[in-house]
């Protein structure tokens, strides 16, 4: 006895591998600047995918100077190195980096 419905076959799994491995490789390419609400009115900035180039360190430096405010650099194992920023500080980061050379088009920002 043969019964169809129960086996198990994945309509997407070969062209679907490719697919996302191309979206990884592309998202990869996008600066990702988010924000995350912490207690009551706090707000926490992340900013995550910066190039080699930069140095995390200094760039944070620059960001504490120019904004205000305190921040930190955390090495997470998926995202790698992300800078956190007290604060909402997405729009100033993003004029920041146009600033310095960056292309608006490779940053992405996320929040509310």
């Amino acid at each position: 006895m043969n019964v169809q419905n129960l086996s198990t076959y994945d309509p997407f799994a070969d062209e679907g591998d490719t697919i996302s491995a191309t979206n990884n490789v592309a998202q990869q390419n996008y600066i990702h600047i988010r924000v995350q609400q912490r207690n009551g009115r706090k707000t926490l900035t992340t900013l995550q995918g910066l190039p080699k180039e930069y140095d995390p360190k200094k760039l944070l430096k620059a960001f504490k100077k120019e904004f205000a405010c305190n921040g930190t650099v955390v090495d997470d194992e998926e995202a790698g190195q992300v800078i956190q920023l007290q604060g909402d500080q997405r729009l100033k980061i993003q004029n920041f980096l146009t600033e310095e050379g960056v292309p608006r088009a490779t940053i992405k920002i996320h929040g509310f």
